[in-house]
């Protein structure tokens, strides 16, 4: 009893997924996913932070938790995919014994059950031996056909030919196609990455960061940015922005390409897409140091992260600790002096380049802090006149191992689909009978699909070897 309950429940585990149906479902269940996977910016695109500001915080915990920012990664997805693919593997498995029973099917060549209730254009009369007119009929039928199959029972001559018997297979091709392209998709889900990185003109990087990770990634080779440029139209937005990349391996310039919106580059099997661009402030700063002595002395100079100067009257020597274009994102342009004395500590404070701005925006009892006070160490004064500025480019990384093969299923299930749309599998009979002052020359063919086109190829069948025998006559 157990056994058979098994037995049972195996049946029905096994005609649930073999099931059509189940096909359909799964299939309108994508279509539907890769709509909303449309509509919903997918991760990491700008678009997507936008789209998840326009929404209610129970929405966006709602979109948040079932991962529609990032549907393609996501659990869900990935069962719907393999629930598609052991759907098509069982399909094929069990109907392919019934598809190979009918391949391999020889049906005998003078069979008579075909050309039952023939239509009149396909039977018609030819004078002559029966012999001889069976014999112009072997050669003209060999000169359309490959395989031909010959019999002679009694006063009858049989002909038989086959075209197209593989095309059963056309659909078995197919299933094959998408299985290769959900494996593709598979592969690159799980041992692929996707990624994004800025490079600032001039410097090179040799890790990126991922999606969702804190962890950065190696790329086993460095990238650096030469030069970035941008065009921009008469309104001010950007035309086209262009970065030159150079590759290196083991500190070796192995590449160089030029890198544009919608023509991405590959190294090493990594692409790299141009996303987006910026500024950023450099290492250097514009200065005017004013020094309150009996003469007010001021000067002007261009000063580098990190370097030390001297302090105009010898008092000791200040050095930029720190350049911050927006500190805190609202104080604007900002750069951190520290001044080491001859004699005393070392003192720190903050310069702005918008200090007027900041005296009106903000409380005084906030600005008079000795860290944001220009004049802390006397008897100088320190003002900021400018940041030097570079530009930075935004590089999306990704790479899908599994590509290649969706290449391949793509074009496999472009073959499958011509096969089994465009091709069918004929069986074309001809049957010389002998009849009084001549033979009777019938024409009958069977096909798995596309009966329209087997009446018409039996038709001009029937035309061509009328017309070839009375001219041979």
């Amino acid at each position: 009893m157990a056994k058979s309950t098994s037995k049972t429940k195996s049946n029905s585990v096994w005609r649930f997924f073999s099931s059509v149906k189940l096909t359909i479902v799964l299939l309108i269940i994508l279509a539907i996913t890769s709509i909303l996977g449309t509509i919903i910016p997918q991760m990491p695109q700008r678009e997507s932070v936008e789209f998840a500001r326009g929404l209610s915080p129970g929405m966006f915990k709602l979109f948040s938790f079932i991962n529609l920012f990032d549907m393609y990664h996501s659990l869900w997805f990935r069962l719907i995919i393999g629930c598609l693919a052991l759907n098509l593997i069982i399909c094929s498995i069990d109907r392919f014994p019934a598809t190979l029973k009918q391949f391999r099917f020889r049906p005998g060549a003078d069979r008579n059950k075909p050309f039952q209730d023939l239509p009149l254009n396909q039977t018609f009369f030819v004078e002559g031996n029966v012999e001889d007119t069976a014999n112009q009929v072997a050669r003209f039928i060999k000169g359309r056909y490959k395989k031909i199959k010959r019999k002679h029972a009694g006063d009858r001559y049989y002909f038989l030919s086959e075209k197209g018997k593989y095309s059963r297979f056309g659909v078995y091709l197919v299933h094959l196609s998408v299985l290769i392209i959900v494996i593709g998709g598979l592969i690159g889900s799980f041992f692929g990455f996707d990624g994004y990185i800025n490079i600032v003109e001039g410097e090179q990087i040799d890790a990126i960061k991922l999606r969702k990770q804190t962890t950065p990634l190696k790329l086993g080779f460095e990238v650096r940015c030469d030069k970035f440029t941008v065009d921009f139209y008469e309104n001010g937005a950007p035309r086209e922005y262009r970065s030159e990349l150079s590759f290196f391996v083991n500190g070796k310039e192995v590449e160089k390409e030029n890198l544009l919106v919608n023509h991405p580059i590959k190294f090493r099997g990594i692409t790299f897409y141009q996303s987006s661009y910026g500024k950023t402030p450099g290492n250097k700063v514009r200065l005017k140091i004013v020094r309150h002595a009996n003469e007010h002395e001021s000067i002007g100079m261009e000063a580098e992260q990190g370097n030390s100067f001297p302090l105009p009257g010898k008092e000791g020597q200040f050095q930029v600790l720190k350049v911050d274009a927006n500190l805190r994102g609202m104080m604007g342009p900002a750069a951190l002096i520290s001044i080491h004395a001859e004699q005393g500590d070392e003192t720190r404070f903050w310069i702005f380049q918008n200090w007027e701005t900041l005296q009106n925006r903000f409380p005084k009892q906030m600005l008079q802090s000795p860290m944001l006070n220009s004049s802390a160490f006397k008897p100088y004064t320190f003002y900021l006149e400018g940041l030097e500025s570079k530009f930075y480019t935004g590089l999306q990384v990704n790479r899908d191992p599994g590509v290649s093969l969706v290449w391949i299923g793509s074009f496999l299930m472009i073959g499958g689909f011509f096969v089994t749309f465009f091709m069918s599998h004929r069986r074309i009979w001809v049957r010389v009978s002998n009849a009084k002052r001549g033979s009777t020359i019938s024409i009958a063919g069977t096909s798995n699909k596309d009966p329209v086109g087997l009446e018409r190829e039996l038709a001009h069948l029937s035309i061509n070897l009328n017309g070839y025998l009375n001219k041979r006559k």
